[in-house]
């Protein structure tokens, strides 16, 4: 059974920092792309970062790009994301996702974390 678990969410004031981590089993993870999609209440989930398998490609939105870093660590099977400078825009659930083809959207992966609430008071 696969089973991606996030955790390090929180609540922080604005152009503070957090660091997620998402933790997988049950799968092979060296040979998953991973990534991080968030969604804001009464919103869609969006995109944030994705990083691929070897670890040697990230993509970012344009909206985190500078501040947010994605990176991960294949012998322990997670994947981390580094946020600074939050802003309130920022307050949403962040999921883990993994995903075996960089094909299709990064919002159908095929496997989701339960998310973790990340908070950014102004």
């Amino acid at each position: 059974q696969v089973q991606l678990v996030e955790s390090g969410g929180g609540s922080v004031q604005a152009g503070g920092s957090l660091r997620l981590s998402c933790t997988a089993s049950g799968l092979a993870f060296s040979t998953y792309h991973m990534a991080w999609i968030r969604q804001a209440p009464g919103k869609e989930r969006e995109f944030v970062t994705a990083i691929t398998w070897p670890g040697t490609n990230k993509f970012y939105a344009d909206s985190v790009k500078g501040r947010f870093t994605i990176s991960r660590d294949n012998a322990k099977n997670t994947v981390y994301l580094q946020m600074n400078s939050l802003n309130p825009e920022d307050t949403a659930v962040y999921y883990c996702a993994a995903k075996r083809l960089l094909t299709g959207p990064w919002v159908r992966p095929d496997y989701w974390g339960q998310g973790t609430q990340v908070t950014v008071s102004s």
